[in-house]
């Protein structure tokens, strides 16, 4: 999540116009920027200030606790975008050519493409990111393991991928990128650098009067013996009835969740509709339904996926008058269909070139791919067709074209966003 703060009309407004050009993923929230920023932290992957970098230096510095996980902070201020805190570069650059600014970058990550691919998926990020970076600045072999299959922005060649099942280290390697909502087997290693992305959602189940720590016990449990990671959790849900448990709003809230409609939210449904869930492990339960938990846990994860994929992360985790479950939000490959139109470059709208930055395969006339080339990231690739195929495979691509934009007729297993390519263009 990104949230965006601002103070005043004038200031929302230009959080507004920027939360547009950022995506479904950033939020403007509403009412004094203090309350709002504080009950937001522990879900930010990144945080946009429309303030005097004083005051918004003055608003974060009571909640920074590590910087391995703290959000990316950025503020706009006068002229410029000014990367604060985290590894803000990428984005500080973004927001600058959004929104006419000079960007300010301020740490040693400048432009790594790690910083974009946190970014992008929306992550937490553990380990020497900067050390990391900078070895594949200097070019030495990096591994990068994505055994979900997220589709990955392009990588300068010396960071080689595993495919989709490898969670091994690669020793010839001496830096590894993991991109995985589960936390590793055995013992810690070194130069390994975690990408945890946002990926689950919880289902809980309980009797009434719960308490919270039968619930804490049991979030713990899906991390001790599920292998998750809690940090990749997305939503929570539950039966309608049980949103007003104290106990469920406060073990959420001493985990650093808030359930709220900006943050990692507390979806409801009815018994009937959970009912008929085929999930893994049916019971049968009191109130007539064969799961709460599991059940839940898919519904939810099917809302969030847009009508993409969903699978059981983690079996029910059953406490003490509790049970939790985790369903994932299977990644789908992501298809840009970029109109590059008559315009001259100099037109081109900021996210046209967003969408080219972090695609890993261009698809287009060699006409049209020589309009763009400039705007490539170092490793991707280039092809003359299949954008479909490419995407519906796991791949982000970037189909270009000319006019008012390509055209895909019929059902696309992937996310496709339609983007204007040029100011102006129809």
């Amino acid at each position: 999540m990104i949230g965006i703060f601002a103070a005043g009309a004038a200031g929302r407004r230009a959080a507004v116009e920027l939360a547009g050009f950022l995506g479904p993923d950033a939020v403007v929230p509403d009412g004094p920027v203090g309350p709002a920023l504080r009950r937001l932290w522990p879900l930010l992957g990144s945080a946009v200030f429309f303030l005097g970098t004083g005051a918004a230096v003055r608003l974060v510095a009571p909640l920074v606790r590590d910087e391995r996980s703290d959000p990316g902070v950025v503020c706009v201020d006068g002229g410029f975008a000014v990367a604060l805190l985290g590894g803000a570069d990428a984005l500080a650059e973004r927001v600058a050519d959004v929104l006419g600014l000079q960007a300010v970058v301020t740490s040693a990550t400048a432009d790594s493409p790690l910083d974009e691919l946190v970014e992008l998926l929306d992550a937490t990020v553990e380990g020497d990111v900067a050390g990391c970076g900078e070895a594949i600045r200097r070019g030495e072999p990096v591994l990068l393991a994505n055994p979900l299959g997220f589709p990955l922005p392009a990588m300068p060649d010396n960071v080689a991928g595993t495919g989709t099942g490898d969670h091994g280290h690669d020793h010839d390697r001496a830096w590894t990128v993991l991109v995985d909502d589960r936390v590793p087997k055995g013992p810690p290693r070194e130069r390994v650098v975690r990408v945890v992305p946002r990926t689950l959602v919880v289902g809980v189940g309980s009797s009434t009067g719960v308490p919270a720590s039968a619930v804490s016990a049991a979030l713990a449990r899906l991390q001790e013996e599920g292998g998750l990671d809690l940090r990749a959790i997305r939503a929570f849900a539950t039966l309608d009835r049980k949103v007003a448990e104290q106990g469920i709003a406060d073990a959420l809230e001493d985990w650093g969740f808030w359930h709220d409609s900006t943050t990692a939210p507390l979806l409801t449904y009815p018994g009937a509709e959970l009912a008929v869930i085929p999930v893994p492990n049916p019971a049968e339960l009191a109130i007539g339904i064969p799961s709460v938990a599991e059940a839940a846990a898919l519904r939810g994860a099917a809302e969030l996926s847009g009508g993409g994929r969903v699978e059981i992360a983690a079996e029910k985790a059953k406490g003490a008058g509790v049970t939790v479950a985790a369903a994932r939000v299977l990644p789908r490959g992501r298809l840009a269909l970029v109109g590059l139109g008559p315009g001259d470059a100099d037109e081109r709208t900021p996210r046209a070139e967003a969408e080219l930055r972090r695609a890993s395969v261009v698809v287009g006339s060699e006409e049209c791919v020589a309009r763009v080339r400039h705007l490539l990231r170092p490793g991707t690739r280039v092809r003359a067709d299949g954008a479909v195929r490419l995407a519906e495979a796991g791949a982000a691509v970037a189909f270009v074209d000319v006019g008012a934009g390509p055209v895909v007729t019929g059902p696309v297993r992937a996310d496709v966003v339609r983007v204007t390519g040029v100011t102006g263009q129809l």
